[in-house]
């Protein structure tokens, strides 16, 4: 079983930039891809970006291509997502999560979430 630890979130204005990191335990970390999900309020959760297991293969949302990066760091047990250029749309409860399989994009493709961090950006 895995353990995912989110921080990083806060709050920044319109055009800034902030870096989420999720830390994981349990399973060997180099062993499974992971991903960022993200939930504003009276929404569903949807997919912004994942990596897989080597970090060599990235995906990510249409929303947030050209302006997120997902990175990780084996040696850390982290993933990051590194968000520029932040819009107030990007409000939200970051959420990192298990690949079940490459190129998911569907929360039931991904599994062992952890407890979210919040990201909020002004106007």
């Amino acid at each position: 079983q895995v353990q995912l630890v989110e921080s990083g979130g806060g709050l920044v204005q319109a055009g800034g930039s902030l870096r989420l990191s999720c830390v994981a335990s349990g399973r060997t970390f180099s062993s499974y891809g992971l991903g960022w999900f993200r939930q504003a309020p009276g929404k569903e959760r949807e997919f912004a970006a994942a990596i897989n297991w080597s970090g060599s293969i990235t995906w990510y949302a249409d929303s947030v291509k050209g302006r997120f990066a997902i990175s990780r760091d084996n040696a850390k047990n982290t993933v990051y997502l590194q968000m520029n250029s932040l819009k107030p749309e990007d409000t939200a409860v970051y959420y990192c999560a298990v690949a079940l399989r490459a190129y998911g994009r569907e929360a039931h493709d991904f599994a062992s979430w952890g407890q979210g961090t919040q990201v909020t950006v002004s106007s």
